[in-house]
């Protein structure tokens, strides 16, 4: 990934490779099925939130919606570990999408305390 690209093109790039994945997972039958739901609503989350914070009115109502994203953000890498680590899918397919949801969460978290920072120090 570019170092220049914002977080709303990297959220919304992550989100794409999330519905291809699930797409995959949907064609396998059970528990592939089930779990893909999951990583799909959260996983696509991330992103719409994310657009979302571009409307907030304040540093604390931005800071608010930024703790969505970061919390989909959570649950995302959960659902990844779960479908690796119980070998529901090929380790060496998945490990690149669960690589870059957990450089999204870096990416939230130092963005979470910048802006924590920042109210604080006007208090």
């Amino acid at each position: 990934m570019t170092q220049n690209i914002s977080i709303a093109d990297r959220t919304k790039a992550l989100a794409i490779r999330i519905v291809k994945a699930c797409t995959f997972l949907d064609e396998k039958p059970g528990v592939c099925r089930t779990l893909s739901k999951q990583l799909l609503r959260s996983g696509t989350s991330i992103g719409a939130n994310v657009r979302e914070t571009q409307s907030s009115q304040s540093d604390k109502d931005f800071l608010s919606k930024l703790e969505i994203p970061l919390k989909e953000e959570r649950e995302t890498e959960y659902w990844l570990e779960i479908l690796i680590e119980s070998e529901l899918v090929e380790k060496t397919k998945f490990e690149s999408l669960l690589q870059e949801t957990r450089e999204v969460g870096k990416i939230l978290v130092a963005s979470t305390r910048k802006i924590k920072d920042k109210i604080n120090n006007r208090n």
